[in-house]
């Protein structure tokens, strides 16, 4: 197993290259997971699915299939990360990941209709996206404290998520004016030659197709700086027995999490209060198309105050967690989460889910970022087992979004609607502020 001490820490260039992994995958959450997929989606499959025997809402069945990705990464990683961090593979799956994910974003090029095939297609590419975004991620938050000193944790993630949000936001604006505008593009004469009738649309619907493509490109494209600067793997030969040796790692870790109180208490707080961000975070846009009515155009500006204001949040809270440590940064984000839950079930109106959307971005970024960093000051600093620590971290929140969105879309399917499901999140939040209470952070008060 690697030791961090034969790595150069703090080095510029190596944190540069990490936060370069946000950037590059990022544009994955934003355009597929957040922005252009989710609208395509609804507007591709119609109010109703018919699938496997049963009829879905359309919003319900997206719910659903982005909580059965989460379940099998959720599956995947305990094994994947302990493997990692005894044979010294964290750069390896950091890269299988990322070209799982990539291609799965390309393969949506072909999800073009409510056929059965097309569907499938559209389903099946979305979920081994959401599988190569998450598995690559566990091992990217591994490597922040191999490369940087406890001391820089919270500048260095706020500046990972920063660098996603910026790389994110040109991508999808270049996405927007090829779609808004296919004609600058001649996509329109494309459209022709394949036989769309309403010629505006499909020049359209090409470009938004074409859209996926250039999120697998770009994420492939732009995470070869960091494969190249990031410390390289061991020379550990993948032998039969390695995969019970990672399975012992892991149970070697747990035991110790037994032993630490506050990151014990932790974990159990970040599980409860991601469920609920990170479902806000990925339906957003399917509630305000769907009960709202927002037109693209509208969408598109709710998630540019997200990602924007989301950057500043990410800063916001770290200088917030300089001033009064991580735990009163984290309870400040979470009762502003509530609050948004609360006014969400009441909107009426377009310019009001603005005003809440500027409140996610403020905590979306924030909440990502000082979750990260304050569970890497509460795992043992003289461990070497940092993927196996992570893998906990991961697999928490990958289940938490599995029970979030699953329960947004339960609610949603049997109710007919999802106000009720945006009122339900309240719980989680409640939950994690009740736990995160009990919570000390010995570094908050050491300045």
């Amino acid at each position: 197993m690697g030791s961090a001490s034969t790595i150069k820490v703090n080095d510029k260039r190596t944190i540069n290259a990490w936060a370069m992994f946000d950037w590059a995958n990022s544009s994955y959450a934003l355009v597929i997971t957040t922005a252009i997929f989710p609208i395509y989606f609804n507007a591709t499959v119609g109010d109703t699915v018919d699938i496997l025997g049963f009829t879905f809402e359309n919003t319900a069945l997206f719910s659903f299939s982005i909580a059965a990705a989460y379940l099998i990464i959720s599956l995947m990683l305990p094994v994947l990360s302990g493997i990692a961090d005894y044979g010294g593979k964290r750069l390896s799956f950091m890269k299988f990941f990322t070209i799982m994910g990539s291609l799965a974003c390309i393969s949506l090029f072909a999800f073009k209709d409510d056929s059965v095939r097309s569907l499938y297609i559209g389903l099946i590419g979305f979920m081994l996206a959401i599988i190569g975004f998450a598995g690559s991620q566990v091992f990217y938050n591994s490597f922040l404290p191999i490369i940087v000193t406890e001391d820089r944790y919270d500048r260095v993630s706020a500046k990972g998520f920063t660098f996603g949000y910026i790389g994110s936001v040109i991508l999808l604006i270049m996405n927007l004016v090829m779609i808004e505008r296919p004609h600058w593009f001649m996509l329109d004469d494309w459209a022709a030659n394949l036989g769309y009738e309403d010629l505006v649309v499909g020049g359209k619907t090409l470009a938004t197709r074409i859209a996926f493509v250039m999120v697998g490109l770009w994420w492939l494209g732009f995470a070869q700086i960091p494969f190249r600067r990031l410390p390289k793997d061991e020379k550990t030969p993948l032998e039969p027995s390695i995969v019970s040796k990672g399975m012992a790692e892991l149970r070697k870790v747990w035991q110790q999490v037994q032993q630490l109180t506050n990151t014990k208490r932790f974990l159990y707080s970040f599980f409860f209060y991601t469920a609920g961000a990170q479902t806000v975070i990925m339906l957003a846009s399917t509630f305000a198309t769907d009960v709202l009515n927002f037109e693209t155009g509208e969408l598109i500006v709710v998630i540019l105050i997200l990602q924007l204001v989301g950057a500043i949040g990410a800063f916001l809270f770290a200088k917030i967690s300089e001033w009064r440590g991580n735990k009163i940064s984290i309870m400040i984000q979470l009762f502003i989460w509530t609050i948004v839950c609360v006014v969400a079930y009441f909107v009426t109106e377009k310019w009001q889910f603005y005003i809440i959307a500027a409140a996610v971005g403020l905590v979306m970024g924030g909440i990502q970022s000082m979750s990260r960093s304050t569970y890497s000051k509460l795992i043992p600093e003289d461990t070497d087992d940092t993927t196996s620590f992570f893998s906990f971290y991961d697999v928490l929140e990958k289940v938490s979004i599995v029970l979030g969105t699953f329960s947004f879309g339960f609610i949603n399917q049997i109710t007919g609607g999802m106000r009720n499901s945006i009122l339900a999140l309240i719980v989680f939040f409640v939950l994690g502020i009740v736990i995160l209470s009990r919570v000390t952070i010995q570094e908050e008060f050491s300045n």
